[in-house]
């Protein structure tokens, strides 16, 4: 009997994938809890292992097809590779018999229906989602002929098809759609079209939300490291030694920033409809670069943690980037961003936020500049700070207050000993 393949819980909010890549083809052997294919989420890449051991009989949903929860990606069946290869490429040749369960009315490609089928009750599923998404057609205003009165793919189909007249429930797209210039001939070959990732796509609406939805403002102030960078050149070595983790900068900046935030509260909040929500806890995403776009993991209840501590969940989350082990779970929560720009080089910028988030602190390379300090100009090593913050919750006094608290915090890290 097969095996089914099946997409698994995503995680929260998340209710659809794409198939990023299978790791085996039709009549290839698996063993069980093999990864087998590859879902880009909007959030985390994750890899399907397979749930028993034997051959992949069937792949259902193809490269780049978008799947929801419970959807079915293909079967696994009994026997060996060497065993189901002839199977396999007589199925790709003639592809007839796999219809003889079915009546002959039926059309070809059933697959969307689990998809449908894996929607919460009195919900539409993924497939309506994106049709909608595309066309700007509403599915609210359709008469729905799926159970309990849910709008299905094909009553979408129906309503784009249909001409204008039969069809009211078409509406304008809210934006119109601005189209691309057409390159020369001289350069369109020298392009290179490559379809965005499910991460890069929701990364990109993510950020242009964040735009449209807050009133972003940003405030600068510059932090003299030399205490912090004395300090960290002083005890590195005992440092990573006794926690076995390096003595890093976002630390220090982690402790600072909560400071901060304890003193300034409305930085840790954010908007629900007309009401504020202050988050009396202190969950800190750190942005982290990867190859396949920005993650922001997430270091829950970071006032509670030391600076070894923060140190190395930081660490142990670089590791996971890096091997693209990165879950769902350790990107929730976050009520505060830190993001460094300055390990790129980057001499100032403005960050975006980090959405429901009110604000998001920017980090930049330390360089060596002549300041004046008592009537002296002395070189220091400084970096320039910038706080992005919603303007909705967060006053300008409230946003420069929170940059000084950070800036007194690390030209000063005994206060950060004594939480003052």
């Amino acid at each position: 009997m097969a095996t089914e393949i099946r997409v698994p819980t995503l995680g929260e909010s998340v209710t659809e994938a794409t198939i990023g890549k299978w790791f085996k083809k039709a009549g290839d052997a698996v063993a069980a809890d093999e990864p087998i294919v590859e879902l880009e989420t909007d959030k985390v890449t994750i890899e399907v292992p397979a749930p028993a051991a034997g051959v992949l009989s069937e792949i259902v949903a193809k490269d780049g097809e978008t799947v929801g929860v419970g959807a079915l990606l293909g079967s696994i069946g009994a026997g060996s590779g060497a065993q189901a290869a002839a199977p396999a490429a007589a199925a790709t040749a003639a592809p007839a018999p796999a219809k003889t369960e079915a009546p002959k009315t039926e059309a070809p490609k059933p697959a969307p229906a689990p998809v449908a089928a894996a929607a919460p009750a009195g919900a539409n599923g993924p497939a309506v989602a994106k049709l909608a998404a595309e066309t700007g057609i509403n599915p609210a205003l359709l008469a729905g002929s799926g159970k309990d009165g849910r709008v299905t793919k094909g009553d979408m189909l129906a309503a784009i098809s249909a001409p204008p007249a039969a069809a009211p429930a078409v509406q304008a797209p809210a934006a119109p759609v601005v189209a691309r210039v057409p390159s020369t001939p001289g350069d369109a070959v020298r392009e290179e079209r490559v379809k965005m990732t499910k991460l890069r796509q929701t990364i990109a609406k993510r950020l242009k939300d964040a735009q449209n939805a807050a009133a972003m403002l940003t405030t600068f102030n510059d932090v003299d490291m030399s205490a912090v960078m004395s300090l960290r050149a002083q005890y590195k070595d005992v440092f990573e030694k006794k926690h076995g983790v390096k003595l890093g900068f976002m630390g220090f900046f982690t402790k600072a920033v909560i400071q901060a935030l304890k003193d300034v509260p409305e930085v840790n909040a954010e908007i629900d409809g007309q009401d504020l929500i202050y988050k009396n806890y202190y969950n800190i995403g750190i942005a982290v670069g990867t190859d396949k776009g920005l993650v922001v993991p997430v270091v829950r209840d970071a006032d509670a943690l030391s600076i070894a501590g923060i140190e190395k969940t930081i660490s142990g989350y670089g590791r996971k980037a890096r091997d693209g082990k990165l879950g769902i779970d350790d990107m929730q929560g976050g009520t505060f961003t830190i993001t460094n720009g300055g390990i790129y080089g980057s001499l100032m910028s403005t960050p975006i936020l980090n959405a429901p988030q009110s604000g998001i602190l920017g980090m930049h390379r330390i360089e060596e500049r002549p300041v004046a300090i008592k009537g002296q100009v002395v070189i220091r090593p400084m970096m320039y700070l910038a706080l992005s913050y919603d303007h909705r919750i967060v006053d300008g006094k409230g946003a420069v207050t929170f940059l000084v608290r950070v800036k007194e915090a690390l030209e000063d890290p005994t206060r950060l000993v004594l939480d003052l």
